[in-house]
């Protein structure tokens, strides 16, 4: 039986980073989002990417200590944006209309999409203009300074809990996606192992601060888990390695 994921209703959820990468995989599906230097933020993504270097990403995604619940949240939620839109965009020449007529993850998952604003009614369409719509959407969210304040002393609004929790929801359907329809081209471009650092580092982050925001560690583990056991590719991230 198949799940249609609709955004106007219940929403389903559905580092060690590589060296010597190549010019494909320097690819942006949209441009990558920035976070200005000198800032706060900035120095928290530096702290994050040398815990990552460590190559614990249990370690990597926790709060440090004395920061700020939000702008950890907000750092994060840029970076992982930023390592999709690459990670997608050396597929994009495998994901085609003709392809990949409706966005899915494996034949019990397909994404509708609505924004809330200029599509209010979930539509159904391929995956390319799924992730197109889904990647501006996240765009335009980042580059909203009330959203996502960049300056220093500028407090996050109060519903800021909710708009990155939904931006990382959407995310991880990109992840189901290219796992269940597009592994075998992740492979071939030699790119596994980044896509699999990639994912365990989002889903230990949201399996460590999303239950911040509310109840939904168990629907994100048992989400993942179903990405990695159902879908159709080789050498995913083990089992054991995504448990909390």
């Amino acid at each position: 039986m198949k799940v249609e994921a609709k955004e106007a209703e219940r929403e389903d959820w559905g580092i060690e980073r590589p060296r010597g990468r190549s010019s494909r995989s320097s690819k942006t599906f949209k441009p990558k989002k920035n976070i200005p230097e000198g800032s706060h933020q900035y120095e928290l993504l530096k702290h994050a990417e040398a815990t990552l270097g460590s190559g614990n990403l249990r370690q990597a995604v926790m709060l440090p200590e004395g920061e700020d619940l939000n702008e950890w949240i907000a750092v994060n939620t840029v970076d992982f944006f930023n390592q999709i839109n690459m990670l997608y965009g050396t597929i994009t020449e495998f994901c085609t209309e003709a392809s990949c007529p409706v966005m899915s993850a494996g034949p019990r998952y397909e994404y509708h999409w609505a924004d809330g604003t200029n599509i209010k009614k979930p539509i159904k369409c391929s995956a390319p203009k799924y992730i197109d719509y889904l990647m501006t959407w996240v765009q335009d969210q980042l580059d909203d300074e009330t959203l996502f304040p960049s300056k220093i002393g500028v407090p996050f609004p109060k519903n800021f809990m909710s708009v990155a929790k939904t931006i990382l929801k959407r995310l991880f359907r990109v992840y189901a996606h290219i796992y269940h329809q597009h592994f075998d081209s992740v492979m071939q471009l030699q790119e596994e192992a980044h896509l699999n650092t990639s994912f365990k580092h989002f889903i230990f982050f949201v399996q460590r601060l999303l239950p911040v925001i509310d109840n939904c560690k168990e629907k994100m583990t048992r989400n993942s888990i179903f990405v990695i056991t159902e879908f159709h590719g080789r050498n995913p991230p083990s089992l054991h390695d995504l448990e909390p």
